[in-house]
């Protein structure tokens, strides 16, 4: 063969060897293209939120004590009032006329008793004089200068003369009583007219007015309530009272901050703490309980600073914070996964051998790090937390012990240190990667 012959030969090896090496160079499996991330110690807040409404720590709802209709109505809504103030009356004419009658029948049975007590003085004198006319018949019944009969008649008149005393003194007892209950009549009459002007129990604003002036206000019976003529809340100290789910209410304990936000006002946030935990369920009006109705429990928030222009009942959004942790591990939520694991009698992870002929696809779902037909005796499977931590392009699955929740991150209380580069996403690529799949990481674009 020639030199000439020789050099295209060697040419045309080197070609074929090149496409070879590039044919297997494309067909190779790179592996799934991934975003990871760093682990390192941050600090955590764990927060917990719920919406509710604004109210005014102390409301009064003033109603009628008398029935009656309304003469003098003194205030409107969104007025603010004092200590003492006067707010409405109630016709009194009904209730006046009640204590002069009340006060006549006193008076007439005041006068009554007093005859009566002169009656008993009388029936005192005429038994004295029957005891002194008895005495002296006796004197001379001794002395056989009376007759028997004489005798037998003034002892007749001396219990007679007692029997009416004692009589007279019952009557007076009587008429004493009945001054009592006609005096406790006038001083219920009177405090009744009393209750027809109608004053402020607190400081505060008038919330709500339900009357006007010539209206009848109805008080409240066994089975109809009464009328709530007007509202009054003292807005100087105001608080949340929010529903939280059924889940967060054991992170949830009194004294814990909170920062609230007003729908009414957006561009600010208030500081306050937890003052009151319910422990029982709100119960919905009219509403049927049904299995999947969302359990929620009543929590007050108490606002720590004043908020000027608030309203009762404006719709509001309390963050509690019901945990922190400094300088703690933490993880990315979504880099969080669960998987079934198998582990052996001593409680460590049985894992197989990965299968290279298996091919990922987006439809490929979660696998056991172990996966066998039948356990080996004394092993167990089950779910555990963990991540996928990648360790020279492959990834391996490292359960860990989760802390709190923040708003993007876990706390890990074990299994991960500073510097693990963690599997953070695709979403899909998390959901469905296994330990040991060969993983490409995605370099981060440059803004």
């Amino acid at each position: 063969m020639t030199r000439k012959n020789m050099l295209i030969a060697a040419g045309i090896l080197l070609i074929a060897a090149a496409v070879v090496a590039a044919t297997l160079w494309y067909r190779r499996d790179p592996g799934l293209t991934v975003t990871v991330e760093a682990i390192k110690a941050r600090d955590l807040e764990a927060i917990v939120s719920a919406s509710g409404k604004i109210q005014p720590k102390r409301l009064v709802n003033i109603s009628a004590d008398t029935p009656g209709r309304v003469v003098n109505l003194a205030v409107n809504e969104g007025d603010r009032v004092a200590k003492g103030q006067f707010l409405l009356q109630i016709d009194p004419q009904s209730l006046r006329t009640r204590v002069d009658n009340s006060a006549a029948g006193l008076r007439a049975a005041e006068s009554s008793l007093d005859q009566m007590r002169q009656a008993v003085e009388t029936s005192r004198v005429q038994m004295e004089q029957a005891q002194k006319n008895l005495a002296r018949q006796r004197e001379l019944w001794a002395e056989q200068l009376s007759t028997r009969e004489a005798l037998e008649i003034a002892e007749s008149d001396l219990r007679s003369a007692e029997s009416g005393l004692h009589e007279r003194e019952k009557q007076v007892s009587s008429q004493a009583a009945r001054i009592a209950q006609e005096r406790a009549s006038l001083e219920s009459a009177r405090y009744d007219l009393s209750k027809v002007r109608l004053e402020s129990p607190i400081d505060g604003i008038v919330t709500r007015r339900n009357i006007q002036e010539g209206e009848t206000a109805m008080i409240g019976t066994m089975n109809n309530a009464g009328t709530v003529l007007l509202t009054l809340a003292d807005m100087s100290v105001i608080q949340a009272e929010v529903e939280v789910d059924e889940t967060n209410i054991p992170n949830v304990s009194l004294g814990q901050p909170a920062t609230i936000t007003i729908d009414a006002l957006p561009e600010r946030t208030f500081r306050g703490h937890v003052t009151e935990i319910g422990n029982s369920p709100i119960q919905a009006v009219g509403a049927q309980t049904t299995q999947t109705q969302a359990t929620n429990f009543k929590v007050v928030v108490m606002l720590d600073e004043p908020i000027p222009d608030v309203r009762p009942g404006f719709t509001c959004t309390a963050d509690i914070t019901t945990a922190t942790r400094a300088n703690v591990t933490a993880v990315p939520i979504p880099a969080v996964a669960v998987r079934e694991l198998v582990y052996d009698a001593n409680n460590q992870i049985v894992r197989a051998p990965r299968d290279p002929r298996r091919r990922r696809t987006a439809s490929v779902e979660p696998v056991a790090v172990a996966v066998a037909a039948e356990l080996e005796p004394g092993e167990t499977r089950k779910e555990t937390e963990g991540v996928f931590v990648v360790r020279n392009a492959v990834v391996e699955y490292i359960p860990i012990k989760l802390g709190i929740s923040g708003d993007r991150y876990f706390e890990v209380r074990e299994g991960l240190k500073p510097g693990d580069q963690v599997v953070t996403g695709p979403y899909n690529s998390v959901r469905t990667m296994v330990d040991g799949d060969t993983v490409k990481v995605e370099t981060p674009k440059a803004r």
